[in-house]
């Protein structure tokens, strides 16, 4: 066996500690397996990175989006709802993580403004017609 019996122990408690419950970590369907691989690739790793190092990478990502959104929730809630400035709130001191949401939101932005506006003109040259 490679792992000896400690090792498996604390690797269980430290899975049911952040899943909340003593019970065996629960099986889903993989999520992200074909983007992280890219991504790994991309950040130096193999072409075709082992399926547990694919699968480890992708539990600790859902884990902190899962984390991310309870922790925004609870700010949301005192408000009544859930806004994106609760997820900014979060990540405030992370100058990069920050910098990259509002530019991905800008161009969320740019590429509404640019629907609209082709919708608009979409409109009047049918009604041109």
């Amino acid at each position: 066996m490679s792992s000896t019996p400690g090792a498996t122990a604390a690797a269980s408690s430290s899975k049911s500690k952040a899943t909340g419950s003593s019970q065996a970590p629960e099986k889903r369907k993989p999520l992200f397996q074909k983007e992280l691989q890219h991504m790994m690739y991309g950040f130096g790793d193999e072409q075709n990175p082992l399926p547990e190092t694919v699968a480890l990478v992708e539990d600790i990502v859902v884990e902190y989006v899962t984390d991310l959104t309870h922790k925004a929730q609870e700010i949301g809630t005192k408000r009544g709802r859930l806004l994106v400035d609760d997820f900014l709130y979060l990540i405030r001191k992370d100058l990069p993580k920050l910098n990259r949401c509002r530019e991905l939101l800008a161009m969320q932005e740019e590429l509404k403004q640019a629907r609209k506006a082709f919708d608009v003109d979409e409109e009047k040259i049918t009604s041109l017609d």
